[in-house]
């Protein structure tokens, strides 16, 4: 039997509970009906006192920097942020400043984000895809979006969401496998 793939989501969330952090979970769980996979979720939340003071990484504390090793060893990321002023959050993007510069060439990113209304959906191409380029990451070609109408507090609503869920777990599941079944055969 295959190892499950490591997928670690990083939740550019600043409270609880979270819109963002609920539509996280339904794309873990819905990752798990196709894959074996073994889930993290880093929300930036819990990590604001040891991140926000540290200009570099040397600086952060021990929680803070197990979340990057965790990123930067993942067979597939999951990066996820509400919507502020047309970006992702100040402190997800504080994170990944720390994350080493080529840690996630071709690592599989999945892109998620949440927001007040349908006008910040370009959030996925214009602010976060850009970022994980600069990584060399491999972005699922389907980005993940929901606005608040499409909740009940923190329950999404909308059914739609399945099916790009889905989309992103056809293209990004069988190359995360791939991809991690040759990286370990060079590492063994």
């Amino acid at each position: 039997m295959s190892t499950p793939l490591k997928v670690v989501a990083v939740v550019g969330n600043l409270q609880k509970p979270s819109k963002t952090r609920a539509l996280v979970d339904l794309i873990v769980e819905t990752f798990s009906d196709f894959e074996r996979i073994d889930a993290r979720v880093i929300e930036i939340v819990d990590l604001i006192p040891g991140l926000a003071t540290a200009l570099d990484r040397n600086q952060v504390d021990p929680v803070t920097a197990e979340a990057l090793v965790a990123v930067e060893s993942a067979d597939i990321v999951l990066a996820a942020s509400p919507v502020f002023r047309g970006s992702y959050t100040g402190l997800f993007k504080h994170f990944f400043d720390l994350v080493d510069q080529y840690a996630l060439a071709n690592t599989p990113v999945i892109l998620a984000a949440t927001g007040g209304s349908d006008r910040h959906a370009l959030v996925l191409d214009h602010a976060l895809r850009p970022l994980f380029a600069f990584f060399q990451a491999l972005t699922a070609p389907v980005g993940i979006y929901l606005s608040s109408g499409d909740f009940d507090g923190t329950t999404i609503l909308n059914p739609e969401v399945f099916e790009r869920i889905e989309m992103a777990a056809n293209d990004i599941l069988p190359l995360a496998r791939m991809l991690a079944e040759r990286n370990r055969t060079v590492l063994t």
